[in-house]
């Protein structure tokens, strides 16, 4: 059996992952998608479904109004003393000199809850993990200096936690490692293995200079060696692989004692025109989550199979148990449950009865703020997951005037989103358009030639189709007959490595989903009648 990389495909960054008994857990970063923290499962690293996502309530995470790319960084899942522990960043501040965030920890006897009222931990620095070790815990996280005279990385920081008062104590903070010369030292989780403590850490950035560093130390307190002849694993000097990105992740041992490390990764696209090299790609499905085999060198140094590139296809442990998956990622929503299902996000706070409601075989989305709004759009989306696929919906909505819209979109951030959808134009006739919102420039597709959609026609189809980085929307007034707009979008908008250009936020990757704009203010409702996802 093999491991076919990336295992969780589409937006699934930063994992971490544990093994508890004979099943593994991948915990993902989440941002500012709401529910926070996305967690799947497998008994034989090959095959991964979604079993919970953690924060699902305000009292676990409130995200109202934060930036793009903010919300929930680098989630940490660990188990001891018979429980599951879940440390977690709410970033509040993503540009600037200021990284203002808050870390917590929540608990629970099982991993699909119910997980106690969080404790705040601090605001020392972003990615934060819990170590357990001989009785006592710790927090090691990466440290920001806001200081301009400083680089704002300022190594890790390991700071003892007060399990029976739950609260931290930060008269035994120390930085025990500051990384290489790369810089931007972050992610950090700590190991005890074979009498030595390992630190495994990103460096480099998020980007094509991406890598893991380990470090090693007799001692917790350290210092810390570095291993030599590293990184660990990195793609900055494999250009041409498959996978690119990979770094930031986490060490698993298998029951019969092998090893594996989930990493985040990337799979670029190229214009025809482009070189290949420069620009280095554009990731559509954002950072995925790749698994990769991990040996021990003679001096007990960690490496990585195949060398520290990693492999495309990674051999699945011996021990591996088969585990039950979809094998597709396609999927049709009827609606007729009334709540939705996993796969459906919402930006920054919970689908409640002030967005709309489901069930009975319909989602209703009552209009509100527009797409560039970070406080109360009703839209609900679920990731790209396929460099090929197309999204389809039915809907039906009564524009009060152009300043009321619905329909289909594809959404990267509320500066990068384009979609399909129904409105009124100045002669009150509804009209089908389409519109693309790029670096915040809004632009208007169809404008005078917006399709007048037919007297007395109750519903409207929309079909969005994406082939790699060319991306076209159509629609349809029965459903069977379809008509394409005259335009060849481009998915590089909808990328990290694009949106990196502009912003200081640029972490989670593309989506397709359904919204009601109502910016006058009066609430018109939605109605949509199923979504399906073909690949």
């Amino acid at each position: 059996m093999k491991i076919m990389n990336p295992v969780l495909t589409g937006f699934h960054g930063d994992p971490s992952m544990i093994r508890v008994d004979d099943t593994y857990y991948i915990a993902s970063s989440t941002f500012e998608w709401f529910p926070g923290v996305r967690v799947h499962e497998s008994k034989d690293l090959v095959h991964w479904k979604l079993t919970t996502t953690i924060l699902d309530t305000v009292e676990l995470l409130d995200m109202e109004g934060n930036p793009c790319s903010g919300g929930i960084w680098a989630p940490d899942l660990s188990y001891a003393d018979g429980k599951y522990w879940l440390v977690y960043t709410d970033v509040k501040v993503v540009e600037g000199a200021f990284k203002d965030m808050y870390n917590y920890l929540t608990v629970a006897d099982d991993i699909r809850g119910p997980w106690c009222v969080p404790i705040k931990l601090n605001g020392v620095g972003f990615d934060p993990s819990l170590f357990h070790d001989d009785g006592k815990k710790y927090i090691i996280q990466q440290t920001w200096d806001h200081r301009e005279y400083n680089n704002p990385f300022n190594g890790l920081t390991l700071t003892e936690y007060d399990a029976n008062n739950k609260c931290m104590k930060p008269e035994t903070a120390k930085t025990i490692y500051e990384g290489t010369s790369i810089k931007t030292v972050e992610g950090p989780h700590l190991y005890k293995i074979n009498g030595y403590y390992y630190i495994f850490a990103a460096q480099g950035g998020t980007i094509w200079t991406h890598q893991e560093v380990v470090a090693r130390s007799k001692s917790l307190m350290g210092p810390y060696e570095t291993e030599p002849d590293g990184p660990f694993i990195t793609n900055f000097d494999t250009p041409d692989h498959y996978l690119q990105k990979q770094g930031h992740g986490s060490l698993v041992e298998t029951p019969s004692g092998e090893w594996y490390y989930a990493s985040l990764c990337a799979r670029p696209l190229h214009h025809p025109t482009e070189n290949y090299y420069d620009p280095r790609g554009w990731c559509t499905l954002g950072r995925e989550t790749s698994i990769q085999k991990v040996y021990w060198d003679e001096e007990g140094w960690p490496r990585i199979e195949g060398g520290h590139g990693g492999l495309k296809e990674v051999e699945a442990p011996k021990d591996a148990v088969l585990t039950e998956a979809a094998e597709t990622n396609a999927v049709y929503d009827d609606f007729s449950s009334d709540k939705l299902d996993g796969e459906w996000n919402t930006l920054r706070v919970p689908f409640t009865e002030k967005m709309g409601a489901v069930g009975e075989g319909k989602l209703e989305l009552i209009g509100r703020g527009s797409l560039s709004n970070r406080f109360t759009p009703s839209f609900i989306a679920r990731r790209w997951k396929d460099f090929v696929f197309s999204a389809v919906t039915k809907v039906k909505f009564e524009a009060y005037s152009y300043q009321a819209m619905a329909g289909l979109v594809n959404y990267y951030n509320n500066e990068h989103w384009s979609w399909i959808f129904i409105t009124k134009d100045d002669d009150n006739h509804n009209v089908i358009e389409v519109a693309q919102c790029d670096n915040g420039k809004y632009t208007s597709v169809l404008k005078e030639n917006a399709v007048k959609i037919p007297e007395r026609t109750e519903w409207v189809w929309f079909k969005s189709i994406v082939d790699h980085l060319d991306y076209y929307y159509e629609y349809s007034f029965d459903g069977e007959n379809w008509n394409r707009i005259p335009v060849k979008l481009d998915a590089m908008i909808l990328t990290d490595d694009y949106v990196v250009e502009h912003y200081g936020g640029f972490f989670t990757g593309a989506f397709v989903g359904l919204a009601a704009v109502d910016y006058s203010g009066y609430e018109s409702k939605a109605t949509f009648d199923f979504f399906e996802y073909r690949v």
